[in-house]
């Protein structure tokens, strides 16, 4: 292999790396298996305006199902819920819409973040598989892999011990700061009698945020040590 191709493979591995790490815990909280999770968890919020967990698990999946699927945002438009569940009806809930006007805009919005996120995690995983077996394939390119490997790793702890710090002792700060970010204008903020927030309150994200920390931590760690301790003899 030409040694540009080489070295260009390892900064593609040390760039891609962290942005893998990150997606692919995003991905694995998009599930119906975190939600119900979250959501016995013994310290939990309760809904003051009536969802039962029960309701919750039910009407999330609704929401997790649009995030995921292809279907345009009637999706969500056309879901009802009982009178006894609608906590703050309005001139944009009528007919017993589960969603008012201003939260179908930021589904919309998120679920536009959500395809953008999956798209570039696919794309970088497969450049991450590429360089990892190019680069491994061949002895004398195999401490090119271990040092995009060393990297990568050690961007994404340094990335990832900085975030954590932030969600602990800023959490308000940093959830302000990451809606500016990635959304436009403030579709984001919501009545606490509205449904999004009933079913997705701050405890739900500040978890979110906490274990995406904390798992591509571990998963930066583990690769960081198999480079230095198993490749290093390769």
């Amino acid at each position: 292999m030409p040694n540009w191709l080489a070295n260009t493979l390892r900064i593609i591995l040390a760039a891609a790396l962290p942005v893998v790490l990150v997606l692919t815990n995003v991905r694995l909280l998009l599930t119906p298996l975190y939600i119900n999770w979250e959501y016995n968890l013994p310290n939990f919020p309760a809904d003051f305006y009536g969802f039962t967990t029960e309701d919750r698990l039910a009407y999330s999946r609704i929401a997790l199902d649009y995030l995921l699927n292809d279907a345009g945002i009637e999706y969500l438009g056309d879901q009802n819920i009982p009178d006894d569940k609608i906590a703050n009806p309005d001139f944009s809930r009528r007919y017993n819409e589960m969603y008012n006007g201003r939260e179908l805009k930021h589904m919309l919005d998120v679920k536009n973040v959500v395809k953008a996120a999956l798209a570039v995690w696919r794309v970088c995983g497969m450049l991450v598989v590429g360089a990892v077996v190019a680069l491994g394939w061949g002895v004398e390119t195999r401490p090119l892999l271990r040092s995009g490997l060393l990297i990568g790793s050690g961007a994404t702890l340094g990335l990832l011990i900085a975030l954590g710090l932030f969600i602990v002792f800023g959490f308000d700060a940093f959830f302000v700061l990451f809606h500016r970010v990635f959304f436009t204008g403030d579709t984001w903020l919501f009545r606490w009698s509205d449904t999004l927030i009933r079913l997705f309150p701050e405890k739900f994200w500040f978890d979110i945020f906490v274990w995406l920390a904390g798992g591509t931590l571990a998963e930066a760690a583990a690769i960081g040590a198999a480079a230095w301790w198993w490749l290093k003899a390769q």
